[in-house]
């Protein structure tokens, strides 16, 4: 679990970031529960103002959230891309990364089944967060995110935050050619079930595309949104449904 000082804490029931990042790091993943307002199905603690929620019941769920946050999160308005924000403002600006070296600003990306990824620095002086879905991962996020980082790979620690599991997420050949196509050495990550589907491990692509980069400090990545119900929202499962926040924030001076 991350460190973090007395002013800041996550709500209760969320999944800590498991990584050893340094003192003064506060990271973690939402469940659906056992907090929140919102009714079936976004049942109970839905933080996406964009899935047909009740805007009462999230915003309910967001106060709940920022309560123990040092500020409210600097939402993104996501759009499967590679864009990537510095010091994001509240304005919530259209890109799916977003970089800070700003104690105190909160980062924050809303998931159901793509990818949630966090960076810090060995120092603590810089956070990241990244929402890599299929797409976002073959268009180059993750890749876009680290160089907005400006720190060498060697000093960059991820943690990859509750996707859809590889034995549970089956895409489609346009799926499976848009990275192999480019990079035969990703066949690996995908396991053929049926004519011309195969089942995807989102894990296993993003390891592979940080390592390209130099970056092997690679944490989590055990969980599986589409089976585990009882903690997580999945749009692949449900189709209209929540979404989890995946949190990383940098405390202190």
């Amino acid at each position: 679990m991350s460190a973090a000082g007395p002013s800041a804490a996550m709500p209760a029931g969320c999944l800590p970031a498991d990584w050893p990042a340094p003192p003064g790091i506060l990271a973690f993943t939402t469940l659906r529960g056992p907090i929140g307002a919102s009714r079936p199905p976004f049942d109970r603690f839905n933080l996406g103002t964009r899935c047909g929620d009740d805007p009462a019941a999230v915003a309910h769920n967001r106060d709940i959230l920022c309560a123990g946050l040092p500020a409210p999160p600097r939402w993104l308005h996501q759009v499967h891309g590679v864009e990537v924000v510095l010091e994001p403002g509240f304005d919530q600006p259209q890109a799916d990364a977003a970089v800070s070296r700003q104690p105190g600003c909160v980062l924050a990306i809303l998931t159901a089944d793509c990818l949630p990824v966090l960076f810090c620095t060995e120092q603590g002086d810089a956070v990241a967060a990244a929402h890599a879905g299929w797409r976002g991962l073959a268009a180059g996020v993750l890749e876009r995110t680290v160089a907005a980082l400006s720190a060498t790979p060697g000093s960059i620690l991820a943690w990859l935050g509750p996707a859809a599991g590889a034995n549970a997420y089956e895409v489609g050949g346009e799926v499976r050619a848009a990275f192999v196509d480019a990079d035969p050495a990703t066949a690996a990550a995908f396991a053929a079930t049926r004519p011309g589907h195969w089942h995807c491990d989102l894990y296993a692509l993003a390891r592979h595309r940080l390592a390209r980069l130099g970056i092997d400090r690679v944490h989590g990545g055990g969980r599986c949104t589409i089976s585990e119900p009882m903690d997580f929202f999945s749009y692949r499962r449900d189709r209209e449904c929540g979404r989890m926040a995946t949190v990383i924030v940098r405390l202190g001076g």
